[in-house]
């Protein structure tokens, strides 16, 4: 006869291998934005012409952007 508490097991178990799941795509997401931001960084410093123009971009689009 089956136990009537084995349905519970079962999704109490997925519901935790969801929350693993999350946590572990929020722990991958945030070292690739941290990695993204240090490439970012020496992309700048070592081509500091194109960091130059490509902040006065960002600002121009900024300056044009409306709420």
């Amino acid at each position: 006869m089956p136990d009537p508490e084995e349905p519970e097991r079962k999704q109490d178990g997925r519901a935790q291998d969801r929350l693993d799941g999350d946590a572990e795509r929020r722990r991958r997401r945030a070292q690739f934005l941290r990695e993204l931001n240090e490439a970012k960084a020496l992309r700048d410093r070592v081509q500091p012409r194109r960091a130059r123009a490509a902040r006065m971009r960002q600002q121009m689009r900024m300056r044009t952007f409306r709420w």
